[in-house]
């Protein structure tokens, strides 16, 4: 089967890899549809996260079944479905408590808990950005989708944002009537202001530097900043008479850079720190990593000189990591059939494959207009 692999440092190719195969009795093999490239895949796609060579890419995935293994009796060929990027037993201790974004079983790398497809140190796993995709415990992990292909770009964003960005307003404390402040307005913070929007934010503002992402945020009724303009959290201040925001979304992670290009891992964090109220909520879904060579200083060892003595001064609250997707997407699903949800307006780009190299190097370089790419292995 044709897969997109990675090769190096911004260095990836569509190949010929060995057909995926069920290899376990609850497995289910999927014939992929759409496949999308996640801002989090650039960390890999840059050397930065310590994915190996010849890693299969992609952990946004929904498709058609092809075939399910003796165990698993739920899901049937045929059946359409979107596929959570965590990987997860559903018997385990964290899976029975809602977390199968930290399931105990799935991965056998020391010290990590979770699993995930084609990502680093999240297991053994092969990624979706390919013709074909190994599901394990199919019958617990997939989310059976309505036949046919209406919403298709709106479903393909179950797998993974969609729910992140649910996961970081809820990860805030959020409730409705509060204030919300959104750093980056990537394809995850914007999923994150569509939510708390959804939820009945009373104002939501989204602060990044690209004029494309900035103009899809006003379009969802929130307030972009443009910190290439002046200090965010002033901005900020100014626009609530001083008050601030009840909470606050990371959604940019630990490659966040300035408007000069000079990363600074504490910048989101200390600019939320400034701009959350004093007894307000933080949810941190943009990715932290405990060790990166290329990072500047301490960061290199996953240490991040962040503003902790403000935010214990203020009493702030923080949670943090990856989204349980399962907690969310079948809710987001009923949203979406409802008419209450539509992720799809972030996409941008919807292309074969075969073109995914030159997508990547688009995406990476922040390129006008190049804001969610969806990939299509069949096209």
């Amino acid at each position: 089967m044709r897969a997109l692999v990675y090769n190096g440092a911004r260095d990836v190719s569509v190949k010929e890899v060995p057909d995926a195969t069920i290899e376990e009795p609850t497995d289910a093999v999927i014939r992929i549809t759409t496949t999308n490239i996640c801002g989090s895949d650039l960390h890999m796609y840059e050397g930065r996260a310590g994915v190996e060579e010849g890693t299969v890419i992609g952990h946004e995935n929904m498709g058609i079944v092809e075939e399910v293994g003796p165990g698993t009796t739920r899901v049937k060929k045929g059946d359409r479905v979107s596929v959570p990027f965590n990987i997860a037993c559903g018997t385990c201790r964290s899976c029975n408590e809602g977390w199968t974004s930290f399931c105990e079983r799935t991965n056998p790398t020391e010290g990590m808990q979770g699993a995930a497809y084609g990502y680093a140190n999240m297991g053994p796993y092969r990624g979706g950005q390919a013709e074909y995709l190994r599901v394990p415990y199919a019958d617990f992990n997939l989310l059976t989708l309505p036949p046919g292909d209406e919403h298709e770009s709106d479903f393909t964003m179950l797998s993974d944002i969609f729910p992140t960005g649910w996961h970081g307003v809820e990860l805030s404390g959020f409730r409705p009537g509060d204030r919300v402040a959104i750093m980056g307005a990537g394809p995850v913070g914007l999923m994150a202001a569509h939510t708390a929007r959804i939820r009945g934010a009373r104002d939501v503002f989204v602060v990044d530097q690209h004029p494309d992402r900035l103009k899809l945020a006003s379009e969802i009724d929130c307030t972009p900043i443009d910190f290439s303009k002046g200090d965010p959290v002033q901005q900020i201040l100014d626009a609530t008479d001083g008050e601030g925001v009840d909470r606050g979304v990371e959604a940019v992670g630990w490659q966040a850079h300035d408007t000069g290009g000079d990363e600074h891992p504490e910048l989101t964090l200390d600019n939320l720190v400034q701009v959350v109220k004093a007894r307000g909520g933080i949810g941190v879904v943009g990715v932290f990593v405990p060790q990166d060579p290329k990072s500047p200083g301490k960061a290199s060892e996953g240490r991040i000189g962040w503003d902790y003595g403000t935010f214990f001064t203020k009493g702030q609250q923080m949670g943090t990591g990856q989204a349980p997707v399962k907690r969310y997407n079948r809710q987001q699903l009923d949203l979406i059939l409802a008419g209450v949800a539509r992720p799809s307006f972030i996409v941008s780009h919807e292309i074969p494959l075969d073109e995914a190299p030159d997508a990547y190097q688009h995406f990476d370089q922040r390129d006008q207009g190049w804001t969610k790419v969806l990939l299509k292995p069949s096209a």
